[in-house]
């Protein structure tokens, strides 16, 4: 909304500074500099009132050091991570830009299924809240209104670099590097010097049109991405400040991703997909980063304040999103591990269970506990030293992320 004021102002009353947002860098830094105060000067307030309606955290009884004295602790906080988000980033982005909208719907959407699992937990006393099918039907719902935007959207394009010899040089003096904007399901395989792959291939066995069958590939990817992320951030979300901080870190990454993939000067030099219009999103992104930063200041343990479903659902929902909308998705397993591993350290201890249960008659564990933070937790390390050294994992494969944009 202020990008149009002040475009506004620029172009009848030459206003003075005013052209100063039309820049991206500084709307994206304003976006997180404002989402940080909301969430943590407002954060407070959002806190107090969750405890007045005694929306309290009850918590099972796993074994696990200083859990009983986390029973009341209020939960909903999501609540200050959505609109610290949504507040800057309608205030500062273009909401004419189609990967601003699918965010912001995003953000609501997951938003939305967080909260009624959380209102079920909380309010209707039911400690397994909204039920796993709903749950999964509501991110699959996502996954296919992502994948068909991103996909059918006249919005959504990328410009692929042209061979050196149809590099020509134009009349303002430019060399034109980059083709035309076309619709394509190809995406970025890190590591790899000839790093793109084309989703549509796969159908290359239906003979000769098979192109246009691609949406098909593309949009199942974007389901299967959009829910195993999801579900990872909320499996994360167990103890004070692990969600948050891991997500903040994976957020900051994507948001260099976002702004490179933006700008075809960038694009060019480090010999990345050009998306136009992407680098609109770096204002989103970090105003969610500084919404999560914020977030901290109570989430920190110990913590005042739980995110609950409608936080953890939310974080997982975006980072997917972006991730796929900048055809950056192959990079979720290194920069988003820490989700990809809880998620494996779950699905692996109940596989392992049920199989020697069924093969011994008595179930066996890999892990102590799962998730794997839990395993660390019944290994008797604090949980603070948890975090940290999660965060610091986290910090490692966002650099070796940022890396791949050469390292090929």
């Amino acid at each position: 909304m202020l990008y149009y004021l002040f475009q506004y102002l620029e172009n009848e009353f030459s206003l003075p500074g005013a052209s100063v947002f039309q820049f991206i860098t500084f709307r994206a830094a304003a976006a997180f500099i404002l989402s940080l105060l909301i969430s943590a000067i407002y954060g407070k307030r959002i806190i107090n009132f969750l405890r007045n309606q005694q929306v309290g955290e009850t918590v099972r009884d796993l074994g696990l050091e200083g859990q009983k004295q986390k029973t009341g602790t209020p939960t909903m906080g999501g609540l200050i991570i959505i609109l610290a988000t949504l507040i800057p980033a309608i205030l500062l982005a273009k909401l004419d830009n189609i990967y601003v909208i699918i965010l912001l719907i995003t953000t609501v959407w997951m938003g939305l299924i967080g909260f009624l699992d959380d209102y079920i937990k909380v309010f209707k006393k039911d400690k397994d809240g909204l039920k796993g099918k709903f749950k999964v039907l509501g991110q699959v719902g996502l996954g296919l209104f992502v994948g068909a935007m991103l996909y059918f959207n006249d919005g959504v394009t990328i410009k692929e670099q042209l061979p050196i010899e149809q590099q020509v040089v134009q009349e303002n003096g430019r060399k034109k590097v980059f083709g035309e904007a076309h619709k394509s399901t190809k995406t970025t395989v890190p590591f790899l010097k000839n790093n793109e792959l084309d989703y549509s291939k796969a159908l290359q066995f239906l003979g000769d049109g098979y192109e246009k069958f691609g949406w098909i590939i593309f949009i199942f990817i974007t389901v299967f991405i959009v829910t195993g992320i999801s579900n990872g951030a909320n499996l994360t979300d167990g103890i004070d400040g692990l969600a948050a901080g891991s997500s903040a870190i994976m957020v900051i990454t994507l948001a260099v991703f976002a702004w490179v993939s933006g700008n075809i000067i960038f694009a060019d030099y480090l010999d990345v997909m050009y998306i136009p219009n992407s680098g609109e999103m770096t204002v989103f992104i970090l105003a969610f980063a500084g919404a999560l930063v914020g977030f901290l200041w109570y989430n920190t343990y110990p913590a005042q304040v739980f995110m609950g479903d409608t936080g953890s659902l939310t974080i997982g929902g975006i980072i997917a999103v972006i991730a796929i909308a900048i055809r950056k998705e192959l990079l979720l397993p290194i920069l988003a591990g820490i989700f990809v591993v809880e998620n494996l350290s779950v699905i692996l201890q109940v596989s392992w269970f049920k199989y020697t249960k069924k093969k011994f008659g008595e179930g066996r564990r890999i892990f102590k506990m799962s998730p794997l933070h839990h395993h660390y937790q019944k290994l008797s390390y604090h949980e603070s030293k948890i975090v940290v050294r999660f965060w610091i994992v986290g910090i490692l494969l966002a650099v070796l992320t940022i890396v791949t944009l050469k390292l090929r």
